[in-house]
């Protein structure tokens, strides 16, 4: 069995691997069609709501029970309406950026995600404690699944004219919890099970809230046809496949 140390920096490198290459696509791709930017918006929340439908709620259950799930996501909501409301009051006049909504809503899946990214590095340290194949192979498998989740990052962040570096360093910064709950559930292992239940509900409550707060309304503020749609069912579509396959 590896050490905690060696689990943590696996947990790092591997969270901030998937992000960051996520980043680095959303960053480079130049959309300056409003009708685009809804579609990729749309496809991200329907990837997200193909994880807390399919991974994180399911997943939560076998840890927990059904009370334990549903103050997790609660919780998980109301983090997340503290966080907006932060970020709101934040002063984005003097940083050159042209389109502030956008930029909060980059901002609040950042945090979002980052949040997810915690129990998945508890699954990654608790595989760890069982076998080192196991612990490699869900490292992985959440290093590929990070990477449309850091796209939908860094596309809004870069689009409202913050910067391509900006938006990759905010990104790549959302898979550094990935490395701290490495680091937790290598120290946890099976001794908390509960713990592991709720941090899934909890971060099942905080991407239900960007799909549904953030990602949506404003996909359909910047385009209101059917074509953004399609974005949201591709999303929920690829993200039962990579289920399956990963």
């Amino acid at each position: 069995m590896e050490s905690i140390g060696t689990i943590a920096i696996y947990g790092l490198i591997f969270g901030m691997m998937g992000t960051t290459l996520g980043g680095i696509i959303g960053a480079c791709l130049q959309v300056h069609s409003n009708k685009i930017l809804s579609f990729v918006l749309e496809f991200a929340a329907g990837l997200m709501t193909a994880i807390i439908c399919f991974d994180l709620i399911p997943e939560a259950l076998e840890f927990s029970n059904m009370s334990g799930c549903i103050i997790g996501i609660m919780i998980g909501v109301l983090v997340m309406v503290l966080c907006d409301e932060v970020i709101k009051r934040m002063d984005f006049a003097k940083k050159n950026i042209h389109n502030n909504t956008l930029f909060r809503t980059g901002m609040i899946i950042c945090v979002g995600l980052a949040v997810h990214n915690f129990p998945e590095g508890l699954a990654i340290g608790s595989g760890f404690d069982a076998s080192t194949s196991l612990g490699l192979s869900l490292a992985i498998a959440i290093a590929i699944h990070d990477v449309p989740e850091g796209i939908s990052i860094a596309l809004p962040i870069n689009n409202s004219g913050y910067g391509k570096f900006k938006a990759i360093v905010l990104t790549a910064l959302s898979g550094v919890t990935t490395g701290m709950g490495a680091f937790c559930g290598a120290i946890i292992g099976n001794i908390s099970k509960e713990l592991i239940g709720f941090s899934l509900a909890f971060a099942a409550g905080a991407m239900l809230y960007i799909v549904s707060c953030e990602l949506i309304p404003e996909s359909n503020h910047m385009y209101k046809g059917r074509f953004s749609s399609f974005g949201n069912i591709l999303g929920i579509t690829l993200g039962i496949i990579a289920k399956v396959i990963v």
